[in-house]
């Protein structure tokens, strides 16, 4: 039995928040390219892990909208241009990020409720409870991040700690 295609209005708002998915992976990407420029490998390492969790995020909507027999599209990829002045900088471009993806899913959790679209309540539901891990994370090292200033030996530490960080684990 195939479940019920979801109207227009929010198949669209689907597709957008498939685009935002591959936007914080592409976002990510760049930042561990910042990183690995400022010789931090871990957490390069940590962002790229990132970039690949929200990549399994976008295949997630997608499969959501073809189970549904809704088309999804991926949209222009817009990213903002970065360079780094601190290491806090870049986790506190991931966690305004994340931020705006949770935003966008509550957004999504409206219109589905305001549709009665409760197919989709079961994918919205994950992603709420995958953004407030998500934000907690990224908090939790932006505070890390800011406690230990530029310190070099403090920086070194966080770099060989993030580096080992499993995200699926947390």
């Amino acid at each position: 039995m195939i479940a019920m295609k979801m109207s227009e209005e929010l198949e669209t708002a689907f597709v957008q928040q498939i685009t935002r998915e591959y936007e914080a992976a592409f976002l990510y990407r760049q930042l561990a390219a910042e990183l690995e420029l400022r010789d931090l490998p871990g957490m390069a390492t940590w962002f790229r892990r990132h970039a690949e969790i929200e990549l399994g995020h976008a295949d997630r909507l997608i499969k959501h909208l073809t189970d549904r027999r809704n088309h999804p599209v991926i949209g222009d990829i817009s990213l903002p241009s970065i360079k780094l002045e601190t290491v806090a900088e870049a986790f506190q471009i991931a966690l305004d990020a994340e931020r705006e993806v949770s935003e966008a899913i509550r957004a999504l959790c409206r219109l589905a409720d305001a549709q009665h679209d409760y197919d989709s309540r079961p994918v919205i539901d994950w992603f709420i409870t995958e953004q407030i891990g998500e934000e907690a994370t990224v908090s939790e090292v932006l505070g890390r991040v800011t406690l230990v200033d530029d310190d070099g030996s403090g920086l070194l530490f966080l770099d060989a700690e993030l580096a080992g960080d499993d995200p699926d684990q947390e």
